[in-house]
């Protein structure tokens, strides 16, 4: 109708990396032309490459990185009913020529391809119903799902600084695949997976990114669309090996839990943690979490229960990851950098720490003693179950002391956590308690980019006492008031109190 297609537009203009003088053309009619000289003469392929339909659609061509030789012709034919998917290369200037596509069990005609400019054996190919990944020069090829869905894949570019592929896809989204290290080491190789059960890549350098919302709308409300970003925290990649050559040709298998140990410069383990893997390449991230205690008045955790991980996030710095599945181990070792547009100093990073740890000891008292406040509650609501139906003067005693108890211990509660609302709604309440005097400093210490400060010490200070007097109290509620309580309680068959 407009006679676009007549005009045989030029689609590819593929200088080389190796030689200056060598340039690849392509076009919308089927021309594939190359100079070796600068531009003096040129030498047209049309009608030439085995395979490829005069007046194919070439939608791109990638001259190598690593053989100036070699070039990869990616056509379709697919407006004039040819479905078939063609991507030719050669590897003597147009010589020789195959179609590195043909029955590899790929899907949909091809629409681009690039080759990993620092492992040859890595190529990459885009079709209308996917990516495709080959480890061994192009030999085979499977397709890649992790998160990647079928679509349209127009386009890919390789970030050399950070190695990662980015894909256009038509008319959906640009996606990035991060970090493709694992891959290349594969591809060195040639695909053949590790001997190793158990192998761990080095991971690229991860930053201390400081976020914030974006300036100019109000986030909540406003139902603006933003991508993702790259998940925040070191990105950590390992390889499991399937039990046998029979399984690494099946499905991915679950496999056992990888523990996983963080340990910083001064060889002290900082973190542990579990993940789920699956055989084959595997990826985690460690957010920068740090051992952490537990909140006074949290549910005591289960033995064996994983470990808490919201302590001081860690400094920037080197950190050594070891991972263990079964007997076998491996590690690598993890650059932690800070954002480069905040500049936090080590010595103040230990300042704080040093403030946190001084204010951990008095937090694991109080945890300790608030403990003792939620087991009182369990044995009351015990208490109360067993009396339900009990008749006689000492069983409506018992229930009286009951009641009584449960009010003194509510006020024991209140001064620690607030008051609770009984009353339909959103009611809040602005009373001093000893969670929110410890929260107050905690945020002190944690909510600012520098170093302690006497207001600091001050507000350390206020939560130190306060914790000491509400210890003080809970004690002597356990020594006077719970002491008789119990007296009068087990004056009866029922056993329910922990010492």
């Amino acid at each position: 109708m407009t006679n676009a297609e007549n005009y045989n537009t030029i689609m590819a203009i593929a200088p080389s990396a190796k030689n200056r003088n060598v340039i690849w053309v392509g076009t919308d009619d089927g021309n594939v032309q190359l100079i070796k000289d600068g531009g003096k003469t040129w030498t047209n392929f049309r009608g030439k490459i085995p395979g490829m339909n005069a007046g194919a659609w070439v939608t791109q061509i990638q001259a190598s990185r690593h053989n100036e030789a070699e070039a990869f012709v990616v056509c379709n034919d697919y407006r004039r009913g040819d479905f078939s998917i063609t991507v030719f290369r050669t590897k003597d200037f147009g010589k020789t020529w195959e179609n590195i596509a043909a029955n590899k069990g790929m899907k949909g005609y091809a629409l681009c391809m690039i080759q990993d400019p620092a492992e040859p054996n890595l190529i990459f190919v885009g079709t209308e119903h996917g990516l495709w990944i080959s480890l061994d020069n192009a030999k085979t090829f499977q397709q890649w799902k992790n998160g990647y869905p079928s679509v349209s894949t127009y386009d890919l570019a390789i970030q050399e600084r950070e190695a990662d592929l980015v894909i256009a896809t038509f008319g959906r989204a640009v996606w990035v695949l991060d970090d493709i290290r694992p891959l290349r080491a594969a591809a060195k190789n040639n695909g053949t997976a590790p001997s190793k059960k158990l192998t761990v890549f080095e991971p690229p350098i991860a930053v201390q990114a400081q976020y914030r919302n974006a300036p100019g709308y109000e986030w909540s409300t406003w139902g603006m669309y933003e991508a993702e970003n790259r998940r925040r925290g070191a990105m950590l990649s390992f390889f499991v090996a399937p039990n046998s050559a029979k399984d690494s040709t099946a499905s991915r298998q679950r496999t056992d839990s990888v523990l996983v140990k963080i340990v910083d410069e001064q060889n002290k383990q900082i973190r542990t943690f579990k993940t789920k893997a699956d055989t084959g390449l595997n990826r985690i991230y460690w957010n920068f979490e740090t051992i952490s205690y537990r909140q006074p008045g949290t549910p005591k955790p289960p033995a064996n229960a994983p470990e808490l991980g919201n302590g001081v996030p860690a400094f920037p710095g080197t950190y050594k990851a070891v991972f263990a599945l079964g007997k076998e181990t491996d590690s690598t070792t993890i650059v932690v950098n800070p954002d480069p547009r905040i500049d936090v100093k080590k010595e103040v990073y230990d300042a704080k720490k040093k403030m946190i740890d001084r204010l951990q000891v008095s937090v694991d008292k109080f945890a300790a003693a608030v403990d003792n406040v939620l087991d009182a509650e369990e044995t009351i609501t015990k208490l109360e179950a067993n009396l339900k139906g009990a008749e006689g003067k000492e069983a409506d005693s018992l229930r009286r002391a009951v009641s009584a108890m449960k009010a003194d211990i509510k006020k024991l509660r209140e001064p620690i956590f607030g008051r609770s609302s009984e009353k339909q709604g959103i009611n809040r309440f602005s009373d001093r308690t000893t969670m929110s005097v410890l929260q107050v400093a905690r945020m002190e210490v944690m909510g600012k980019l520098s170093a302690p400060t006497t207001q600091t010490e001050r507000l350390i200070k206020e939560a130190e006492d306060e914790i000491e007097k509400t210890i003080q109290t809970i004690s002597t509620f356990f020594s006077t008031k719970w002491a008789a309580f119990r007296k009068q309680a087990e004056a009866t068959p029922m056993k329910l109190f922990k010492d």
